[in-house]
């Protein structure tokens, strides 16, 4: 199906507020729902995805459909949306009947799926997260740089500055490294809450992610998880005592042990994960 074509079908399509008075989708608090409605804000992040032919796009969290209908309306090869209240599938299932050869929906919780199985590559994840596994969502994914072509996420403004936060900041942490280690993270824009239904309390913000050809540097991604969580969890520490129980020899990776985690970089925190690997040997 042309992208003329979709555009054509896109236009007949009810508004989204009549689909959810029609289903009757309030909001679920407990699902960390809030709801775009904004068709030029949804054309908006799927424009920061980039190129998207011949990509199969996976949506979580697709709610009433208005992200998806976006997505619909571009020239992916294929969306497939991925959403746990079952309350929304019946409104789904309403761009199934227009987008029958491009839509799939799958009934099921994405901590619990396995994204990489859902399509061939290429492949890219673009969703409004449910804020409340927003980060646990993106930790599932970030090992998998080389298997994703990339991801545009929304979160809350708050986590957003983490991801791209740089060394000596107070937004600096584990989330920070364990992303810019494998992935270049570019903040997008801002979204202004009144964007939402209901409109959440905090500012929020897409994120668009590229793999790296490379890491950063040499490491695992368990070690340096480990590293990271040790030298964060005490991050005014300095390191000779918050990496105490880790036992690395931190002076043989050339790391002054006096310095706090926070004025790290990346691969410094890498150094600190092989040293770590090579004393568990």
């Amino acid at each position: 199906m042309n992208s003329r074509s979709d555009a054509n079908q896109s236009g007949q399509l009810p508004p989204l507020r009549y689909v959810i008075a029609r289903h009757d989708l309030g909001t679920k608090k407990s699902l960390g729902q809030h709801f775009l409605l904004d068709g030029n804000l949804t054309d908006r992040i799927v424009r920061a995805a980039g190129d998207l032919n011949g990509v199969s796009v996976i949506e979580v969290g697709s709610g009433p459909g208005g992200l998806t209908r976006s997505l619909l309306a571009g020239n992916s090869a294929q969306v497939i949306a991925i959403e746990r209240d079952r309350r929304c599938l019946n409104a789904l299932a309403e761009l199934k009947d227009t987008y029958s050869d491009r839509l799939t929906i799958i009934a099921s919780d994405a901590m619990e799926t396995d994204v990489l199985s859902l399509s061939p590559s290429p492949r890219k994840i673009i969703a409004n997260l449910p804020y409340n596994i927003s980060t646990a969502l993106l930790l599932k994914w970030l090992p998998l740089a080389s298997e994703i072509s990339g991801m545009t996420l929304m979160f809350q403004k708050e986590v957003a500055e983490r991801l791209i936060a740089g060394p000596s900041t107070k937004a600096y942490g584990r989330l920070s490294i364990m992303t810019q280690w494998l992935w270049d993270a570019q903040l997008s824009f801002n979204v202004d809450k009144k964007a939402f239904t209901p409109p959440p309390k905090v500012t929020s913000s897409v994120v668009t992610f590229s793999p790296r050809p490379e890491p950063l540097a040499a490491a695992d991604w368990r070690n340096l998880e480990t590293v990271t969580a040790a030298a964060f969890g005490q991050r005014r520490k300095m390191l000779r005592s918050s990496l105490k129980s880790l036992a690395i020899d931190i002076p043989a990776t050339g790391i002054d042990p006096t310095v706090r985690a926070e004025d790290l970089t990346v691969a410094d925190f890498c150094r600190l994960a092989v040293a770590y690997a090579s004393q568990q040997k």
